[in-house]
């Protein structure tokens, strides 16, 4: 789904996507009992709205800058990946802490805001991958959970990662740790779709997380990069978001209402990495409309780097390519409450 204009790069460097996963789709075992909703993830203002901001990638604004402009307390930021074990840092080159990572997590929670940390992408080493049991991934995302002192993880489960069924069962194993061990915390798994919801991967993941009893709080697709689609990008979402409900709801056998409170969406602003593919403020409008009607676990997107209109010298990491005022998606976002 990924190409080139940076849609959850890892590494601003990196130019190619990785090969094709090694396993091919393995079945899954029957559902548990279906685990109860997490409180937390409506408690805490301003985390169902969290955009993406990249702080190694695409010329950030500082955070607090983003804050004052828009409104928005809470980002998710990215990426934290493998250093080729099973270690975590930024990028899979930068310490967790005494960093300029950290200084901007700081920074934001001095202005009265907080994070949601981001596991995962397109590209570099994946430490679902490289930790070699649900365990051993367990314990690298609890050095992250700890570093933070975190009350929400994102795992942006993409490429290799995603393809593998025993990675997939890995995540989902690790995450049920996590959740043990952190009562209380918010966790989201963020993959791709097609314009009708999950593809048979996605689809599988979370049969495996109702089958193994994870207590997700927001099973969230990106809904862009689709290779043709029917109507706006905002209609094509929303149809993206209906086949995710279904997914969910029957996977864990919630009713409606708890489903949709299950899903979240994390779009893209302005132009996708498919050519002839733009997603406007008018289909922002669409999903946060939609979002409010079915009370969503989360309305996010990638990326507040690339929240103002281009200018000399900027490329497509650093703007979204379309005619607007700086922010103007991120003012979209912030309305959401949840």
């Amino acid at each position: 789904m990924r190409k080139t204009i940076g849609v959850r790069l890892t590494a601003p460097l990196l130019a190619a996507a990785l090969g094709p996963a090694a396993l091919l789709l393995a079945p899954v075992t029957s559902a548990a009992a279906v685990p109860t909703a997490n409180p937390a993830a409506a408690a805490v203002p301003g985390m169902a709205a969290a955009p993406y901001e990249y702080l190694g990638w695409g010329s950030p604004q500082r955070p607090t800058d983003v804050m004052k402009a828009t409104g928005v307390k809470w980002f998710t930021l990215a990426f934290v990946l493998s250093d080729g074990g099973c270690t975590p840092k930024w990028d899979g080159t930068r310490a967790l802490t005494g960093g300029s990572d950290e200084a901007a997590i700081d920074s934001i929670r001095a202005a009265g805001g907080d994070v949601v940390v981001s596991v995962g992408g397109w590209s570099g080493n994946k430490l679902g991958e490289k930790c070699s049991s649900a365990s051993a991934l367990a314990g690298a995302y609890q050095k992250v959970i700890d570093a933070y002192k975190l009350k929400a993880l994102d795992i942006d489960i993409e490429n290799t990662e995603f393809g593998n069924a025993t990675v997939r069962q890995r995540v989902v194993d690790a995450l049920k740790i996590v959740k043990t061990k952190n009562p209380g915390i918010v966790t989201y798994v963020t993959l791709g779709t097609t314009p009708g919801g999950p593809d048979a991967n996605g689809k599988d993941l979370i049969k495996r997380g109702a089958a193994a009893g994870l207590a997700n709080d927001g099973w969230v697709i990106m809904p862009f990069d689709f290779g043709g689609h029917s109507g706006s990008m905002g209609q094509a979402t929303v149809s993206a978001l209906e086949g995710l409900k279904a997914a969910v709801k029957g996977a864990y056998g919630y009713g409606d209402d708890a489903a949709y409170r299950h899903i979240g969406v994390s779009s893209m602003n302005g132009k996708t990495d498919e050519a002839g593919e733009t997603v406007t403020t008018g289909d922002f409008r669409t999903i946060l409309g939609y979002a409010q009607q079915h009370h969503l676990a989360r309305f996010s997107f990638w990326a507040v780097n690339r929240d103002r209109a281009c200018g000399s010298g900027t490329d497509a990491d650093a703007c979204g390519g379309v005619a607007q005022s700086p922010y103007e998606f991120t003012k979209i976002v912030v309305q959401y409450r949840g």
